[in-house]
């Protein structure tokens, strides 16, 4: 698979040089932490209902088997 990206899709921030935090990029991206499913309901998230309904199943569905 090949993933294209212009340079319109990054911030203006310097180059990533070495080691950066998770937090220092969501913090570049003004990305928030996902708080609920209620989070992932916004629109912009998922292109249908469908879709966040089968990604709830399958996170439910991989939380159960941690637990087995």
């Amino acid at each position: 698979m090949t993933v294209t990206t212009s340079s319109a899709d990054y911030a203006a921030e310097p180059p990533l040089g070495g080691s950066v935090s998770l937090d220092e990029l969501a913090r570049r991206k003004s990305v928030r932490p996902v708080q609920s499913a209620d989070d992932l309901a916004q629109d912009g998230v998922f292109d249908s209902d469908e879709e966040l309904d089968a990604f709830l199943e399958h996170v439910a569905a991989e939380r159960r088997a941690d637990l087995a």
